[in-house]
């Protein structure tokens, strides 16, 4: 199996989500299939097939986080010390064409998250800005358009 890369905030939110599923929402759960079988026939029982569909989504994203959180690599970007920009960094970069400023912070696919500006070092974005310095000018092509950014910044915090 690969291993999973992650920010120390990245695997304290899986183990946080796993935690909660197992204290708080898997009681929740199982619950609400004992007051919906105490209802009766289970054939025709709405809310018992849904609890038990949400059973069945739950026991599953149990499974994947238990999992994740085993081949977990745990990288702390404030330890790390070089000038290229790698897992965990936080790269501004300038698009020239549009003249837009944009900062990406490089992270693991788990953490993405385009609207708090976390790539996923898998992307094309991402990948580009792999290995790269300030001053250094990547092109990417995109289905909409080619985007040319040039690095401002690196750090890692």
């Amino acid at each position: 199996m690969q291993r999973v890369p992650l920010t120390p905030a990245g695997f304290q939110k899986l183990q946080e989500e796993l935690e909660r599923l197992l204290k708080v929402d898997r009681p929740k759960n199982i619950q609400a299939i004992a007051e919906a079988r105490a209802h009766g026939d289970l054939s025709e029982n709405a809310e018992y097939h849904a609890a038990k569909e949400q059973q069945s989504f739950m026991e599953g994203r149990i499974k994947e986080l238990k999992a994740k959180i085993a081949m977990a690599e745990v990288i702390d970007p404030s330890k790390i010390r070089q000038s290229k920009s790698a897992f965990g960094a936080t790269v501004k970069v300038l698009d020239t064409e549009a003249d837009l400023e944009y900062v990406f912070i490089l992270v693991g696919q788990e953490e993405a998250d385009v609207k708090q500006g976390k790539i996923s070092i898998t992307s094309p974005v991402g990948r580009a800005l792999i290995g790269k310095e300030v001053g250094d000018t990547v092109v990417i092509k995109v289905p909409a358009r080619t985007i040319e950014y040039e690095v401002l910044e690196i750090s890692f915090e």
